[in-house]
């Protein structure tokens, strides 16, 4: 099992930065691959970006420019810069690793608040 604990969250204003961070149980080498999602009240999870245990980056033609998704590893701690925040990025993010043990392992941290606003 995963246990993932997200941090980071908070209040910024329009044009600033944020650095998220979600600290895993286990190496985050031994996750087939960890994200970051992002969830707007009443709509479903919508990946922001992921990075595989050999260290492959992704990101949607949506989230491309602006957030950057990196790892310490001797932390097995995962991160999410986000940089020239809009008040549309205003959510609740989300930390995911998939296949652990099994190609079907999915987990979820608690989430943390990102609120944009002046």
């Amino acid at each position: 099992q995963v246990q993932l604990v997200e941090s980071g969250g908070g209040l910024v204003q329009p044009g600033g930065s944020l650095r998220l961070s979600c600290a895993a149980s286990r190496s985050i080498f031994s996750i087939t691959i960890m994200g970051w999602y992002r969830q707007p009240p009443g709509e479903e999870r919508e990946l922001v970006a992921s990075i595989t245990g050999g260290g492959t980056r992704y990101y949607p033609d949506s989230m491309k420019g602006r957030f950057t998704i990196s790892r310490d590893g001797a932390k097995n701690t995962v991160y999410l810069q986000m940089n020239s925040l809009k008040p549309e990025n205003t959510d609740v993010y989300f930390c995911n690793a998939r296949g652990y043990a099994y190609a079907t392992d999915n987990y979820w941290g608690q989430g943390t608040q990102v609120t944009v606003s002046s």
